[in-house]
């Protein structure tokens, strides 16, 4: 097992949680970050990130740092870092592939003594029940006699320049006592807020699901109390703010819940509630309802203008916003893409403006051709999705300018007063 001198790291996958973790490594140790897709190991090496996570001299600064596509390039390691997606499928049961994909990736250079330590959220058990076979298989040595795995959840949150890796609590774990040890020390040397060694792998897996979950739940509950006070006739954030003057109310607010984390995560632990035969009521009851928030706000739209007398079909509507969450270029399980389906379900055109998002990669995920800057032509409605800072800069004057004289202007995010839009969350 590696000293603290003798750590060389492999970094599998070189996303949103991959990269900045390989950065910061490849300032003090050895580092070889791997990725399978060419073009992002090129951009990476030409110096830049366009997932905006790392900036183009903080990835400058990680002298110890190289990329490869060669699987064969991750020999000299002995500590593997695996950072991939653990997505869901179509019926929103866990999607293993990528995982599965880079624990055989990592099993064909194992070496007896390597510590294999994976990131990705997963369910309680699926370290050594999904990877650990295929790292014994794919390298012919043995679990916990020839090599080791330890489990430490990213805690990564796409766009935040405030909370970055270094100054994140990070929960630990291993195998072994001995692994454990090991892995919190490594930990240690990037991570200047603290480390937290989990009592097993299970209980840090653990751990990362219900982070998520839990805040799913409570987001569910919002929107569900959203769609009451709308039938009340009652403003859902006149109420919040209201009761937000009590010292302990949480303050989430209704919304969209997407993205690689919350609207995934609690997939995995209910996929695996249901193996060992418990069937899980509210955390299934919370994603339905954000699961339905995008259809809500479309049909929401729609009653408006046919309150205006406009007529869908055949009408355009402008949408300001397609990523996930605000400033940062993650399109992920965004939910923006019901609002769209919806609508084009009722016969209706949309346009999609979103500056943060690269045009190809909104091509091949979701079939969109964005508009490459705002519209001249105006709308029959405007639906600002997404708080981006150059739509929080506007003044509703200029969204107004995007609209016909009989046109419904509808905040999702809640970035105007009630009196000046025609509709929101």
């Amino acid at each position: 097992m590696p000293t603290d001198r003798e750590f060389c790291l492999g970094i599998i996958g070189l996303g949103y949680v991959g990269l900045p973790l390989a950065v910061e490594f490849g300032k003090h140790l050895p580092t070889v970050g791997f990725d399978l897709n060419a073009a992002r190991v090129a951009e990476l090496r030409r110096g830049h990130d366009s997932t905006l996570e790392v900036g183009d001299d903080e990835l400058a600064s990680a002298s110890h740092l190289s990329f490869t596509t060669e699987g064969s390039e991750l020999s000299p390691c002995n500590v593997y870092i695996v950072a991939v997606p653990t997505p869901i499928d179509a019926a929103k049961r866990p999607d293993f592939r990528p995982l599965q994909g880079a624990s055989r990736t990592v099993a064909q250079v194992l070496s007896p003594g390597d510590i294999v330590i994976y990131e990705s959220t997963v369910y309680p058990g699926a370290t050594e029940e999904v990877c650990v076979p295929l790292l014994e298989k794919g390298s012919g040595l043995t679990f916990n006699r020839d090599f080791f795995c330890g489990y430490s959840p990213e805690r990564i949150n796409p766009g935040d320049k405030e909370h970055r890796l270094p100054s994140i609590v990070k929960i630990t774990s291993g195998s072994t006592p001995e692994t454990a040890a090991t892995v919190d020390r490594l930990y240690k040397t990037i991570i200047t807020a603290g480390t937290f060694a989990a009592s097993s792998i299970r209980v840090a897996e653990a751990a990362k699901v219900i982070e998520n979950t839990q805040r799913d739940v409570n987001i569910a509950l919002i929107n569900e109390l959203a769609l009451i006070f709308d039938r009340l006739g009652i403003d859902t954030a006149e109420v919040l703010a209201a009761a937000g003057t009590k010292w302990n109310f949480l303050p989430f607010r209704p919304g969209l819940v997407g993205g690689h984390c919350i609207g995934v995560d609690p997939y995995y632990l209910t996929h695996k509630a249901q193996e060992v035969g418990y069937h899980p009521e509210m955390i299934l009851a919370g994603r339905r309802i954000n699961d339905h928030m995008g259809h809500y706000i479309a049909s929401s739209l729609i009653k408006l203008m046919v309150r205006k007398g406009i007529d869908v079909a055949g009408s355009r509507i402008l949408i300001l916003g397609l990523t996930f969450k605000e400033n940062c270029p993650d399109l992920r399980n965004t939910r923006v893409i019901d609002i769209i389906r919806e609508l084009q379900d009722y016969g209706v055109m949309v346009d999609v403006y979103d500056p943060w998002v690269d045009q190809e990669e909104a091509k091949k995920e979701y079939g969109l051709t964005l508009l490459r800057q705002l519209p001249q032509q105006t709308y029959s409605g405007v639906v600002v999705a997404v708080a981006h800072r150059q739509f929080t800069a506007m003044r509703v004057e200029q969204l107004r300018d995007l609209c016909l004289e009989r046109a419904v202007l509808y905040d999702v995010k809640g970035l105007f007063p009630k009196e000046v839009v025609d509709g929101r969350l």
